[in-house]
């Protein structure tokens, strides 16, 4: 797993921003972002999980939510390995990153919006 400190000072916003192109089927970052099939990602590094309002999170989700889970950098570096591996029953399909650097820079990318997409 990535350590928050790497996630955040190896990883690189602006690859990371290419990296989210595969993301923004499902989910929105940035002013104005709305929930899509998935939830908006703005503010996630450090949020609770499952706590964007208006959302329809997966039970599994709100039940790790409910014991605490916090999307650290390294919790969301082994979220994104395989989603559906870390969180068995979420209705997530993306089948998750298989790269480091993709995983350090898409981190590094959300990092920078806070939850009103600033």
């Amino acid at each position: 797993m990535l350590s928050p400190a790497f996630a955040s000072a190896e990883g690189d916003p602006e690859a990371g921003e290419k990296v989210f192109r595969k993301c923004k089927a499902c989910h929105a970052v940035g002013e104005g972002a709305e929930n899509k099939v998935g939830p908006m990602l703005n503010g996630i590094v450090g949020r609770q999980a499952a706590s964007v309002e208006g959302f329809g999170y997966s039970p599994v989700l709100i039940s790790l939510s409910e014991e605490g889970l916090v999307w650290t950098p390294e919790e969301l570096n082994a979220f994104l390995t395989k989603p559906r591996d870390y969180a068995k029953g979420i209705k997530m399909t993306f089948a998750g990153l298989r790269k480091e650097d993709d995983r350090a820079n898409i981190i590094a990318y959300l990092a920078t919006f806070e939850d009103n997409g600033s």
